[in-house]
Protein backbone atom coordinates (compact mmCIF):
# COMPACT_ATOMS: atom_id res chain seq x y z
CA UNK A 1 0.00 0.00 0.00
CA UNK A 2 1.30 3.37 -1.15
CA UNK A 3 1.30 6.69 1.21
CA UNK A 4 -1.13 9.13 -0.41
CA UNK A 5 0.35 12.63 -1.39
CA UNK A 6 -2.03 15.43 -1.32
CA UNK A 7 -2.41 19.29 -1.60
CA UNK A 8 -1.46 21.18 1.51
CA UNK A 9 -4.37 23.21 1.21
CA UNK A 10 -7.71 21.28 -0.71
CA UNK A 11 -6.29 17.74 0.24
CA UNK A 12 -6.64 16.58 -3.22
CA UNK A 13 -4.80 13.67 -4.29
CA UNK A 14 -1.75 14.86 -6.27
CA UNK A 15 -0.79 11.56 -7.90
CA UNK A 16 -0.49 11.77 -11.79
CA UNK A 17 -1.04 15.84 -11.16
CA UNK A 18 1.44 18.94 -11.93
CA UNK A 19 2.05 20.23 -8.42
CA UNK A 20 4.23 23.35 -7.06
CA UNK A 21 5.86 23.00 -3.96
CA UNK A 22 6.17 25.94 -1.91
CA UNK A 23 8.08 25.91 1.65
CA UNK A 24 8.40 22.22 1.46
CA UNK A 25 4.57 21.93 1.17
CA UNK A 26 2.82 20.55 -2.33
CA UNK A 27 -0.16 22.44 -3.88
CA UNK A 28 -1.92 21.25 -6.67
CA UNK A 29 -1.84 24.49 -9.69
CA UNK A 30 -4.81 25.74 -8.92
CA UNK A 31 -4.70 26.09 -4.98
CA UNK A 32 -1.16 27.55 -5.26
CA UNK A 33 -2.30 30.06 -8.25
CA UNK A 34 -5.21 30.57 -6.20
CA UNK A 35 -3.20 31.34 -2.75
CA UNK A 36 -0.12 32.72 -4.51
CA UNK A 37 0.00 34.05 -7.64
CA UNK A 38 0.42 37.79 -8.83
CA UNK A 39 -2.29 39.73 -10.39
CA UNK A 40 -1.14 41.01 -13.55
CA UNK A 41 -1.21 45.08 -13.75
CA UNK A 42 -2.46 45.51 -16.71
CA UNK A 43 -4.90 42.78 -17.62
CA UNK A 44 -5.17 42.47 -13.89
CA UNK A 45 -5.66 37.84 -14.01
CA UNK A 46 -3.35 35.92 -11.89
CA UNK A 47 -0.07 35.48 -13.33
CA UNK A 48 0.27 31.22 -13.55
CA UNK A 49 2.82 29.00 -12.62
CA UNK A 50 3.01 28.80 -16.71
CA UNK A 51 3.44 32.46 -17.48
CA UNK A 52 6.91 34.31 -16.99
CA UNK A 53 5.92 36.87 -14.47
CA UNK A 54 7.39 40.25 -14.68
CA UNK A 55 8.08 42.47 -11.87
CA UNK A 56 9.17 46.31 -11.19
CA UNK A 57 9.34 47.78 -7.81
CA UNK A 58 6.71 45.27 -6.59
CA UNK A 59 4.43 44.99 -9.48
CA UNK A 60 4.16 42.27 -11.93
CA UNK A 61 2.83 41.59 -15.08
CA UNK A 62 2.74 38.95 -17.63
CA UNK A 63 4.97 38.63 -20.26
CA UNK A 64 2.65 39.82 -23.25
CA UNK A 65 1.48 42.69 -20.95
CA UNK A 66 4.64 44.24 -20.26
CA UNK A 67 4.33 46.70 -23.24
CA UNK A 68 4.84 50.53 -23.31
CA UNK A 69 2.09 52.49 -22.93
CA UNK A 70 2.53 54.71 -25.28
CA UNK A 71 3.22 52.60 -28.54
CA UNK A 72 2.36 49.53 -27.16
CA UNK A 73 5.81 47.58 -28.12
CA UNK A 74 6.74 45.35 -25.65
CA UNK A 75 9.82 46.33 -23.08
CA UNK A 76 11.17 42.54 -22.52
CA UNK A 77 14.29 42.38 -21.59
CA UNK A 78 14.45 46.42 -23.12
CA UNK A 79 15.24 49.50 -21.09
CA UNK A 80 12.10 51.29 -19.77
CA UNK A 81 11.02 54.35 -18.00
CA UNK A 82 8.36 55.49 -15.98
CA UNK A 83 5.75 58.21 -15.27
CA UNK A 84 2.82 58.39 -13.53
CA UNK A 85 3.26 54.83 -12.61
CA UNK A 86 3.50 54.05 -16.33
CA UNK A 87 5.50 52.49 -18.42
CA UNK A 88 7.53 53.81 -21.59
CA UNK A 89 10.02 52.61 -23.63
CA UNK A 90 13.31 55.06 -24.03
CA UNK A 91 11.97 56.50 -27.65
CA UNK A 92 8.64 57.48 -26.12
CA UNK A 93 9.65 58.62 -22.79
CA UNK A 94 12.31 61.11 -24.94
CA UNK A 95 10.55 62.28 -27.00
CA UNK A 96 7.37 63.12 -24.41
CA UNK A 97 9.50 64.00 -21.05
CA UNK A 98 13.26 64.72 -21.85
CA UNK A 99 14.83 67.87 -22.54
CA UNK A 100 15.84 68.95 -25.77
CA UNK A 101 18.99 70.38 -26.78
CA UNK A 102 19.18 73.87 -26.80
CA UNK A 103 21.96 73.77 -30.18
CA UNK A 104 20.62 70.95 -32.56
CA UNK A 105 16.98 70.88 -30.83
CA UNK A 106 17.63 66.83 -30.64
CA UNK A 107 16.08 64.90 -27.39
CA UNK A 108 18.93 64.30 -25.16
CA UNK A 109 18.62 60.48 -24.56
CA UNK A 110 18.04 59.62 -20.94
CA UNK A 111 21.21 57.96 -19.82
CA UNK A 112 23.27 60.54 -21.97
CA UNK A 113 25.61 63.29 -20.38
CA UNK A 114 23.85 66.81 -20.36
CA UNK A 115 24.36 69.84 -19.56
CA UNK A 116 22.70 72.78 -18.13
CA UNK A 117 22.80 76.70 -17.47
CA UNK A 118 20.17 79.07 -16.96
CA UNK A 119 17.09 76.67 -17.42
CA UNK A 120 18.96 75.60 -21.03
CA UNK A 121 19.78 71.81 -22.05
CA UNK A 122 23.09 71.18 -24.26
CA UNK A 123 24.49 67.99 -25.19
CA UNK A 124 27.86 67.51 -24.13
CA UNK A 125 29.21 68.05 -27.60
CA UNK A 126 26.63 70.75 -28.62
CA UNK A 127 28.10 73.17 -25.58
CA UNK A 128 30.55 74.68 -27.55
CA UNK A 129 32.48 77.24 -27.56
CA UNK A 130 30.98 80.02 -29.48
CA UNK A 131 34.43 81.23 -30.69
CA UNK A 132 36.79 78.06 -30.89
CA UNK A 133 33.81 75.73 -31.57
CA UNK A 134 35.93 73.25 -29.16
CA UNK A 135 33.53 71.55 -26.42
CA UNK A 136 33.33 73.61 -23.14
CA UNK A 137 32.17 70.38 -20.83
CA UNK A 138 33.72 70.86 -17.46
CA UNK A 139 35.71 73.61 -17.80
CA UNK A 140 34.85 77.58 -16.80
CA UNK A 141 32.99 79.59 -19.01
CA UNK A 142 31.58 83.08 -20.02
CA UNK A 143 28.00 83.56 -21.26
CA UNK A 144 27.53 86.83 -23.44
CA UNK A 145 24.78 87.30 -25.82
CA UNK A 146 23.22 84.22 -25.81
CA UNK A 147 26.50 82.47 -26.80
CA UNK A 148 29.00 80.64 -24.45
CA UNK A 149 32.65 81.26 -24.61
CA UNK A 150 35.48 79.44 -22.92
CA UNK A 151 37.57 81.77 -20.99
CA UNK A 152 40.79 82.34 -23.37
CA UNK A 153 38.41 82.88 -26.74
CA UNK A 154 35.97 85.41 -24.18
CA UNK A 155 39.50 87.05 -23.44
CA UNK A 156 40.97 87.58 -26.56
CA UNK A 157 37.52 89.08 -27.93
CA UNK A 158 36.20 90.87 -25.36
CA UNK A 159 38.05 91.63 -22.35
CA UNK A 160 39.89 94.79 -21.87
CA UNK A 161 43.43 95.08 -21.84
CA UNK A 162 45.74 96.72 -19.22
CA UNK A 163 47.58 99.25 -20.70
CA UNK A 164 50.44 98.61 -18.28
CA UNK A 165 51.01 94.95 -18.55
CA UNK A 166 48.99 94.23 -22.08
CA UNK A 167 47.45 91.29 -20.61
CA UNK A 168 43.60 91.10 -20.28
CA UNK A 169 41.39 92.33 -16.99
CA UNK A 170 38.71 89.62 -16.64
CA UNK A 171 37.64 91.17 -13.32
CA UNK A 172 37.59 94.51 -11.83
CA UNK A 173 40.50 96.82 -12.88
CA UNK A 174 40.90 100.56 -12.22
CA UNK A 175 39.92 103.09 -15.36
CA UNK A 176 42.70 106.41 -15.39
CA UNK A 177 42.68 108.99 -17.97
CA UNK A 178 40.03 106.61 -20.25
CA UNK A 179 42.30 103.67 -20.29
CA UNK A 180 41.94 100.18 -18.20
CA UNK A 181 44.26 99.14 -15.46
CA UNK A 182 44.54 95.60 -13.07
CA UNK A 183 44.36 96.65 -9.86
CA UNK A 184 47.74 95.17 -9.28
CA UNK A 185 49.45 97.44 -12.11
CA UNK A 186 47.75 100.33 -11.13
CA UNK A 187 50.74 101.77 -9.02
CA UNK A 188 52.13 104.66 -7.58
CA UNK A 189 54.84 106.37 -9.45
CA UNK A 190 56.95 107.44 -7.12
CA UNK A 191 57.04 104.51 -3.69
CA UNK A 192 55.29 101.67 -6.39
CA UNK A 193 52.39 100.94 -4.08
CA UNK A 194 49.07 100.48 -5.32
CA UNK A 195 46.96 103.04 -5.95
CA UNK A 196 43.38 101.22 -5.92
CA UNK A 197 40.89 101.91 -2.76
CA UNK A 198 43.09 105.38 -2.09
CA UNK A 199 43.33 108.97 -2.94
CA UNK A 200 45.77 109.96 -5.41
CA UNK A 201 46.84 112.88 -7.68
CA UNK A 202 48.87 113.46 -10.64
CA UNK A 203 51.66 115.23 -12.02
CA UNK A 204 52.21 115.12 -15.61
CA UNK A 205 49.65 112.52 -16.44
CA UNK A 206 51.84 110.07 -13.78
CA UNK A 207 49.83 108.74 -10.53
CA UNK A 208 51.25 109.58 -7.17
CA UNK A 209 49.76 108.74 -3.95
CA UNK A 210 49.17 111.76 -1.82
CA UNK A 211 52.10 111.26 0.32
CA UNK A 212 54.77 110.80 -2.91
CA UNK A 213 53.10 114.26 -4.75
CA UNK A 214 53.43 115.76 -1.66
CA UNK A 215 57.08 115.13 -1.07
CA UNK A 216 58.18 115.59 -4.25
CA UNK A 217 55.87 118.64 -5.78
CA UNK A 218 54.23 120.54 -2.58
CA UNK A 219 55.18 123.56 -1.78
CA UNK A 220 56.57 123.32 2.32
CA UNK A 221 54.63 126.09 5.25
CA UNK A 222 57.21 128.22 6.13
CA UNK A 223 56.47 127.66 9.31
CA UNK A 224 56.16 123.91 10.03
CA UNK A 225 58.74 123.13 7.22
CA UNK A 226 56.48 120.40 5.84
CA UNK A 227 54.29 119.28 2.98
CA UNK A 228 51.09 121.56 1.61
CA UNK A 229 49.06 119.42 -0.41
CA UNK A 230 46.26 122.33 -1.22
CA UNK A 231 44.54 118.53 -2.14
CA UNK A 232 41.03 117.98 -0.56
CA UNK A 233 40.05 121.71 -0.12
CA UNK A 234 42.54 122.26 2.28
CA UNK A 235 43.37 125.96 2.46
CA UNK A 236 46.56 127.39 2.88
CA UNK A 237 48.31 131.17 2.83
CA UNK A 238 50.52 132.42 0.35
CA UNK A 239 52.28 135.73 0.62
CA UNK A 240 55.18 136.94 -1.07
CA UNK A 241 56.33 132.94 -2.92
CA UNK A 242 55.69 131.98 0.94
CA UNK A 243 53.40 129.88 1.73
CA UNK A 244 51.72 128.27 5.28
CA UNK A 245 49.16 126.11 6.51
CA UNK A 246 46.06 127.64 7.94
CA UNK A 247 46.92 126.78 11.40
CA UNK A 248 50.38 127.51 10.75
CA UNK A 249 50.24 131.44 9.60
CA UNK A 250 50.33 132.83 13.52
CA UNK A 251 51.93 135.41 14.95
CA UNK A 252 55.37 134.66 15.84
CA UNK A 253 55.45 136.19 18.95
CA UNK A 254 51.83 136.12 20.68
CA UNK A 255 50.87 133.04 18.50
CA UNK A 256 47.34 134.36 17.54
CA UNK A 257 46.23 133.01 14.08
CA UNK A 258 46.34 135.61 11.59
CA UNK A 259 44.06 133.81 9.11
CA UNK A 260 41.98 137.19 7.76
CA UNK A 261 43.75 139.69 9.49
CA UNK A 262 46.72 142.44 9.10
CA UNK A 263 50.00 141.42 9.55
CA UNK A 264 53.39 142.54 9.42
CA UNK A 265 56.56 141.10 8.08
CA UNK A 266 60.34 141.33 9.89
CA UNK A 267 62.58 139.11 8.19
CA UNK A 268 61.38 135.89 7.85
CA UNK A 269 59.43 136.47 10.99
CA UNK A 270 55.03 137.37 10.76
CA UNK A 271 53.71 139.41 13.57
CA UNK A 272 50.25 140.45 14.35
CA UNK A 273 50.01 144.55 14.12
CA UNK A 274 50.11 144.75 18.33
CA UNK A 275 52.97 142.96 18.79
CA UNK A 276 54.29 144.55 15.41
CA UNK A 277 54.59 147.75 17.21
CA UNK A 278 57.92 147.22 18.60
CA UNK A 279 59.53 146.59 15.21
Amino acid sequence: MTERYDCHYCKETLFGRKYVLREENPYCVKCYESLYSNTCEECKKPIGCNSRDLSYKDRHWHEGCFHCFQCQHSLVDKPFSTRDEQLLCTECYSNQYSSKCHECKKTIMPGSRKMEHKGNSWHETCFTCQRCQQPIGTKSFIPKDSSNYCVPCYEKQFAMQCVQCKKPITTGGVTYHEQPWHKDCFLCTGCKQQLSGQRFTSRDDFPYCLNCFCNLYAKKCASCTTPISGLGGSKYISFEERQWHNDCFNCKKCSVSLVGRGFLTERDDILCPECGKDV
